[in-house]
């Protein structure tokens, strides 16, 4: 069922549209050989997945900040593999991994399409807990910066997802009313919920088919936005 009365479209970016697992395993190919790092790259990333969400929850919780969210991850990483680096290492890599992660551009299946489905009926927009100039640079390599009027990250908004501070700026940006919204995210805290506290009707995209509560509106595939929008 189609759902009505909708103008503007908010989407997350990371895990939603841009394809953090395949870029981030693609930055690690590159940059541990490049440091003499003799780690399997696809077993250092796995191990990396799962620790960076961790981290970045510490960091959308205001417990971290942006510093230690990049060392923190990538030491715990090395911790685990039992690999031994020092914390200078551990400052150029991560530094690296910023460096490259964004200039990999490959987007979730169906990204292209339902953007260009969406653009002529709805204004696009971001709300994006990542930083300013890396989220900025991913959008660009991607080559989707184009279809979206308006990019809300936590630098500029002051606050981070799921705080209701920050759809308020993206909403104020976009000109946009809530009763006219709709947010789109992987994260249920911070990108559904965070928006249906605010009064703004949310979509989950459930890639990995997790258990969840049934009121809560989803799609496994972006492509299935269409049955929705």
């Amino acid at each position: 069922m189609k759902i009505a009365n909708k103008k503007a479209v908010f989407f997350d970016l990371d895990h939603t549209l841009w394809d953090f697992e395949k870029n981030s395993a693609l930055a690690f190919e590159e940059l541990l050989p490049k440091f003499g790092i003799a780690v399997d790259a696809a077993q250092f990333n796995a191990l990396f997945s799962p620790i960076n969400v961790k981290y970045w929850k510490l960091f959308r919780d205001g417990e971290i900040t942006q510093a230690q969210l990049r060392y923190g991850r990538l030491k715990d990483v090395f911790t685990a593999i039992d690999y031994d680096v020092d914390d200078e290492m551990i400052a150029k890599t991560s530094q690296e991994y910023v460096r490259l992660l964004p200039t990999n551009n490959h987007l979730y299946e169906g990204a292209i399409e339902i953007l260009e489905y969406l653009k002529p009926n709805y204004s696009l927009h971001i709300i994006t807990n990542g930083f300013h100039e890396v989220q900025a640079l991913k959008m660009k390599s991607a080559n989707i910066d184009h279809y979206f009027k308006t990019i809300t990250n936590s630098e500029m908004a002051g606050c981070k997802k799921p705080d209701p501070a920050i759809f308020e700026f993206a909403l104020t940006a976009a000109n946009a009313q809530k009763s006219h919204s709709i947010m789109i995210g992987d994260c249920i805290e911070a990108d559904v919920q965070g928006a249906l506290d605010c009064g703004i009707d949310a979509i989950y995209f459930n890639e990995h088919h997790l258990e969840t509560q049934p009121q809560i509106t989803q799609v496994n595939h972006l492509l299935e936005l269409k049955k929705l929008l």
